[in-house]
């Protein structure tokens, strides 16, 4: 069973699926060329739907995933979004993030991420894994929205070189993860994505 997780604002509340079809002016956008899987709130998958569909409006919940990445001393290694990306540009995020597409395991695709996005191969780490599994809603505003039910995953790195692709990555850096978790107003320069908080969050309580 996924857990739902609360937004204050009270956008987190779970909504009925309402697919649509992207607007002739998105097309040229890339993720109208691109399809995630819609799932219920278990994770049960109902089909696929187009991703700029699922991401804007009151958004289609889909299946997501995001990678927390440590070395062998604990620190978690932090990721800039890149300034070009539609939602959450310039949040920091813990490690990547992203979707699986059909027939793809979340494994399969965050390994996938790992080497796209940070250069990161298998022979770099041996425990990448699924840790945990929750639902949330967020609002970008004016640009979209985030409704997905997100798989954690947690890999620790024997082999920490980087090759960041800078169409994705905008900036990194090693952060204590306790100490992140502990002092969160030193860290509110960084703005953190919204998925890697509540997986932070839940991962220490």
């Amino acid at each position: 069973m996924s857990t739902h997780d609360a937004n204050a604002s009270g956008a987190d509340a779970p909504e009925v699926d309402a697919a649509g079809s992207a607007d002739d002016a998105d097309v040229e956008h890339e993720n109208a060329l691109q399809d995630v899987i819609a799932v219920d709130p278990d994770d049960t998958p109902q089909g696929t739907v187009n991703r700029l569909d699922a991401h804007t409006g009151d958004g289609i919940r889909h299946r997501a995933f995001t990678c927390l990445v440590f070395d062998t001393d604990g620190r978690i290694l932090l990721a800039q979004r890149a300034p070009t990306k539609r939602l959450w540009d310039g949040h920091w995020d813990g490690t990547v993030a992203s979707h699986p597409v059909e027939g793809q395991s979340q494994v399969d695709a965050t390994e996938q991420r790992l080497e796209e996005e940070l250069g990161i191969t298998p022979d770099q780490y041996d425990d990448l894994r699924v840790t945990d599994r929750f639902e949330y809603k967020r609002y970008y505003p004016n640009e979209g929205v985030e409704w997905e039910v997100c798989a954690v995953l947690k890999v620790t790195l024997q082999d920490t070189s980087l090759d960041p692709d800078d169409e994705e990555i905008g900036g990194m850096l090693w952060a204590d993860y306790e100490h992140l978790h502990e002092n969160p107003a030193l860290y509110r320069q960084l703005r953190l994505c919204p998925w890697f908080e509540i997986a932070m969050r839940r991962d220490f309580a």
